[in-house]
């Protein structure tokens, strides 16, 4: 398998950090349009090859996308950061127009290539791909569930004193601090609900936490996290090399799923060779619905932002 990263910043290597490491893919092309960075980061990541025991090559290239030509999956991680107080929303003026020149140039060369958004404001860059190209509804996910999951059961192992490995658990609606939804009444400690372990106010302080997850480490770090941003799209990746079928949380387009149209945003879905195999429909609860429904008119409304900021 061939994967081409999009954006060698801080996230774009660590997901071909991750993706080598896991050893899945033949080789991994790192793109940038700042002159030699994806060149260095590649031999950077190249020179632990025979440390970390990886034989997946990865290279670099300036802006030439024909050497991402025959790319299987290829994933977006161009665009300004956020800053501490942005919004991943006020990102979307400059974004929109690279995610859109970007999503172009890898299709001209691998028009066959599934591809995964991770620039912000995600669920509006993962439509606007769609809206764009011609490319099936399938080929096209975006990351932002994984990670929104991720971090949710981080803060559930933190809740419940347990490891990760433990909980199970996931976030669906938009990839935004207040239109992302943490199923705290699903999540289970090895097939017990974990409700059983902390109380109501303890998992409603974990549900508002895992919501300002991005801005926290924004704050942190003065700009947005990468490590756990390359670990999703590694997962995801891998999913999909290995056609697992793995269930994952991802912004997909919806058309009448969960009662939602022509939007896209986050819901589970099973990863394969295909990329979105299927879309999975929860039993949610009336609250649960009528907070989807909340988060889908936010993006809605971001959507709208694109008329007039990439007209």
């Amino acid at each position: 398998m061939k994967v081409t990263v999009v954006g060698a910043g801080a996230v774009g290597a660590s997901c071909a950090e991750y993706i080598a490491m896991k050893d899945f893919a033949s080789e991994v092309v790192l793109v940038d349009i700042k002159e030699g960075f994806a060149e260095g980061k590649a031999m950077d990541l190249m020179q632990t090859a025979s440390l970390n025991g990886f034989d997946t090559k990865i290279t670099g290239s300036t802006s030439d996308y024909s050497k991402t030509a025959g790319t299987d999956v290829a994933v977006i991680t161009s665009g300004i950061p956020r800053k501490p107080g942005m919004t991943r929303e006020e990102l979307i003026g400059i974004n929109a127009g690279i995610v859109k020149s970007v999503s172009s140039s890898i299709i001209e060369h691998s028009p066959n290539a599934i591809i995964i958004v991770v620039s912000n404001p995600m669920d509006t860059m993962t439509y606007l791909v769609h809206k764009s190209t011609n490319l099936p509804k399938n080929k096209i996910i975006g990351m932002g569930g994984a990670l929104d999951s991720a971090r949710f059961k981080y803060r559930l192992s933190e809740a419940l004193d347990c490891p990760a490995s433990d909980i199970g658990g996931m976030v669906i609606a938009a990839h935004s601090d207040k239109g992302m939804l943490p199923l705290t009444r699903l999540a289970t400690r090895n097939g017990v609900p974990v409700n059983q372990f902390v109380s109501d106010e303890r998992l409603e302080q974990v549900s508002a936490d895992t919501k300002v997850g991005g801005a926290t480490l924004t704050g942190l770090l003065g700009t947005s996290a990468w490590y756990a941003p390359g670990a999703a799209v590694s997962a995801m990746v891998q999913a999909i090399a290995q056609d697992s079928k793995k269930m994952f949380p991802c912004s997909t387009l919806l058309e009448g799923e969960y009662g939602l149209n022509d939007l896209c945003i986050g819901v589970p879905v099973l990863l394969g060779k295909n990329g979105i195999e299927e879309i999975v429909k929860l039993d949610l609860n009336e609250a649960e619905m009528a907070k989807l429904n909340e988060s889908a008119e936010g993006v809605k409304k971001t959507n709208a932002l694109l008329e007039t900021q990439t007209a």
